[in-house]
């Protein structure tokens, strides 16, 4: 499928046109992130946007027929041509960053509609958005529950039309995509049929149910669809390619770098970070496993594994029960947040708005062990959520032990640190207090993801280096193995996507080289499936907050302060990391 930019895909630094006097960025800005918003009224009402042109966006459903497609398409085309009048080289730091951030948004949201289409390919963003469209209402209190159960019936009465057109899009699935979207069509299910349906007001029950059983109906009538028929138009590859996966990289994690050279530098990493891992193993190991010496007859990496492998084994052995992880990781939010106060790390958020909640079913197949979903943009008083996601019933002893093992007692820690403190909920606190608005909202929509999930893990390494757990070796190793995950994360996206890598070489590079348990290593190889350039972000984040901090550490000498750095940082929302750096130093 050609691509429709007229200009090369890269960031739009010349124009490819005539110039006109300059326009008004911040109201391009603004007329881009309400519009697009709008396209997708499930997103919308979860960032807090209820209206749009008289148009009331909670009772609206996402629309995928051909000529909406074609609305969307030719927006971007023609916002694209806009931006071009705009003399990028004359705009100050903050708003040629603004500019750069619609110019790639367009370059993906075009790769998605013409090359990607998810909207064709991928029946797991129609069960995830409308999952999203229901559970949005139902949790947000942006109403009085009677006006959100109304948006709700009113999503619902639209759902038989919306598989409708879900069902004459789709073909050339992937059986991993359909196997998918079916466990979290599923979850759809229960959510209407099970979650929502008893906090339903009595005058309203009639109307619910009335729409909730057509609903149900054509959910039940979906999975049928994607159990029977859909295998039938084809069997599409998951895979994006080098040449795809080359210009989606770029642009999602609006980085310079190659996938090359981001993958040569992870596998080096890879080996440092196991041989500082081996070092810090040997001391425990000669503690807890002294019958057996440390393994001399074995060498290299046969060695490494078996004492690595020992030590991190019987680390695993303290774990929480399925019935304690809930509340177990409540318990280490409260002792993050303690820290961070107590450290003064960085200034925490004035609203106590963050929920620990169970993660939503019809989300469990991306979000298979957590997340952090924020609170609206436009309505930040409304609450966010750490998901967690809880051990199923029916799982095998082995399943359940393997993901218990895996997310730990001191994992567990390291979890809800990324996810809520002070990982992304601090992160997004920040963001949403970004001003002008407008800037807040393009930023918290379409903000760099390096900067959002390196945010996760740099602040985790702070917690560390900061003495949590009174600097616990058992703590420092088990992030020494997240940090082996998330090198291979880049790795096992770029080469699977690429397809420079089997399903069986992914499995046993992260079981055999990184340590992680069956459970995790398959998950993950399933995330690596379900989307593609979002695993990288973890391992390019992280190392460019590390290169912003010390650049910064050096103009300012004695007078850094972390603190302060960390406030200053955060209070510029989600930027490429070398566009915050450059702002920081300016």
């Amino acid at each position: 499928m050609r691509f429709v930019l007229v200009c090369p895909l890269l960031f739009v630094v010349a124009g490819c046109g005539s110039r006109h006097p300059q326009q008004n960025l911040a109201e391009l800005t603004d007329e881009f992130v309400y519009t697009t918003l709008s396209f997708s009224p499930s997103n919308a009402t979860a960032q807090g946007y209820h209206r749009h042109r008289g148009a009331d966006l909670d009772t609206q459903l996402d629309q995928f027929t051909p000529q909406v497609i074609k609305e969307h398409r030719d927006f971007y085309t023609r916002f694209h041509q806009r931006l071009q009048d705009v003399d990028r080289n004359q705009l100050n730091s903050e708003d040629r960053a603004d500019y750069d951030i619609m110019q790639a948004q367009i370059v993906l949201s075009q790769f998605d509609l013409d090359i990607a289409q998810s909207w064709r390919n991928n029946p797991t963003s129609y069960v995830e958005l409308l999952g999203n469209a229901l559970f949005a209402p139902f949790t947000l209190e942006y109403a009085p529950l009677p006006d959100r159960m109304r948006h709700v019936i009113a999503r619902l009465e639209k759902t038989p039309a919306f598989i409708t057109q879900a069902q004459r899009n789709l073909r050339g699935v992937p059986p991993v995509w359909i196997q998918v979207a079916r466990d979290e069509n599923q979850g759809n299910i229960a959510l209407i049929d099970k979650t929502i349906r008893p906090k339903v007001p009595a005058d309203l029950k009639p109307d619910y149910d009335k729409a909730a059983d057509a609903a149900l109906t054509s959910l039940k009538s979906f999975n049928q669809f994607l159990e029977k028929e859909l295998p039938n138009r084809g069997d599409g590859d998951w895979r994006l390619g080098e040449e795809r996966y080359k210009t989606k990289f770029k642009f999602a994690l609006g980085t310079d770098r190659t996938p090359a050279d981001v993958l040569s530098s992870a596998e080096a990493d890879l080996r440092t970070v196991r041989a500082g891992m081996l070092e810090a193993s040997l001391e425990l190991h000669r503690q807890w496993f002294a019958g057996h010496g440390a393994h001399t007859d074995l060498k290299d990496q046969a060695r490494e594994n078996r004492i690595i492998a020992e030590v991190l084994g019987r680390i695993a052995d303290k774990h929480s029960t399925p019935a304690t992880y809930m509340a177990d990781a409540k318990a280490d939010l409260d002792e993050a947040t303690r820290f961070v106060r107590e450290k003064n790390l960085l200034t925490l958020p004035a609203r106590a708005n963050l929920q620990v909640i169970e993660t939503p079913e019809f989300m469990r197949g991306i979000y298979s062990v957590g997340g952090f979903n924020p609170a609206p943009v436009l309505e930040p008083q409304l609450g966010a959520f750490y998901w967690v996601t809880p051990i199923p019933h029916n799982w095998t002893p082995e399943r359940v032990n393997s993901k218990l093992r895996e997310y730990n007692f001191y994992k567990l820690k390291l979890l809800t640190i990324h996810e809520a403190m002070p990982g992304h909920y601090v992160q997004g606190e920040f963001a949403n207090d970004v001003q002008p608005k407008t800037r807040r909202v393009l930023r918290a929509l379409y903000g760099n993801g390096p900067y959002v999930e390196g945010w996760a893990q740099y602040a985790t390494q702070a917690m560390l280096d900061e003495g949590l757990l009174d600097h616990s070796p058992e703590l420092r190793l088990t992030f020494q193995k997240e940090e082996l995950r998330v090198l291979a994360n880049a790795i096992i996206d770029i080469r699977l996507q690429t397809g420079k890598m089997t399903d069986k070489e992914a499995v046993d590079l992260m079981k055999n080289d990184t340590f992680q348990e069956d459970e995790e290593a398959n998950g993950k190889l399933t995330r690596a499936k379900l989307s593609s350039a979002q695993l990288p972000m973890y391992y390019i984040g992280w190392r460019g907050w590390l290169a912003v901090r010390e650049d910064v550490k050096k103009k300012e000498g004695d007078k850094f302060n972390l603190h302060d750095f960390h406030d200053r940082a955060l209070k510029e929302g989600a930027l490429p990391l070398p566009v915050l750096g450059r702002i920081l130093i300016q």
